[in-house]
C-alpha cells in the first residue's frame, strides 16, 4: 500500500514538473540582430602643423554580436583644410560612406592648414540605423612656432 502512494505521488509530481516546463516554454523565438556600439578612441593630439599627421586609433565596441552586421564611416571638416586617410592608404571623401572591415583601426589626419583650427566630425553607422559621432578638434600651430618650441627644449 505504502509503495502504491509513493508511485502515485512521484507520478503526480512529474506530471506538476512537466506541466511548468511547458507553461515555461515561449513559441517565440528571441534572435536580436541589433546590438547599439560605442566607438573608443585612444587619446589624440590637439595642435598640428601645416603638412603634420596625426594618427586616431579606434575601436567599435557593440553590445554583441551579429554575424550580418556592417559597420560604415562617413567624414566632413567644417572647419580647416585636411585630409583623412585609412591604414591601408585609402584617402577618404568628406561624406562618402566607406566599409569598415576590423573593429580596431586607424585614420591619419594630415594638415592642409596654417595656423586656423581644424575640425573634423567622424560618423560610424551600422547597417541597422544605429549613429555614433566623434569629434576632433586641432589648433593649428605654425611651423616656425614648433620650430622654435623644438630648440627651446
Amino acid at each position: 500500500m505504502k509503495r502504491r502512494i509513493l508511485d502515485f505521488m512521484m507520478t503526480a509530481c512529474c506530471m506538476v514538473f512537466s506541466f511548468l516546463a511547458l507553461v515555461a516554454c515561449d513559441n517565440e523565438l528571441d534572435i536580436r540582430q541589433e546590438y547599439p556600439f560605442t566607438v573608443e578612441s585612444m587619446p589624440v593630439a590637439d595642435e598640428i602643423v601645416n603638412g603634420e599627421t596625426v594618427e586616431i586609433r579606434l575601436e567599435i565596441k557593440p553590445e554583441g554580436n551579429f554575424s550580418g552586421t556592417v559597420y560604415t564611416l562617413r567624414y566632413f571638416q567644417p572647419d580647416g583644410k585636411g585630409s583623412l586617410k585609412m591604414e591601408d592608404g585609402t584617402v577618404l571623401k568628406p561624406n562618402d560612406r566607406y566599409l569598415l572591415n576590423e573593429w580596431k583601426f586607424r585614420l591619419y589626419y594630415t594638415s592642409q592648414s596654417g595656423k586656423e583650427s581644424q575640425t573634423i566630425d567622424l560618423y560610424f553607422e551600422d547597417n541597422w540605423g544605429n549613429l555614433q559621432q566623434l569629434t576632433y578638434d586641432f589648433n593649428g600651430k605654425d611651423a616656425e612656432e614648433e620650430d622654435n618650441n623644438t630648440e627651446a627644449a
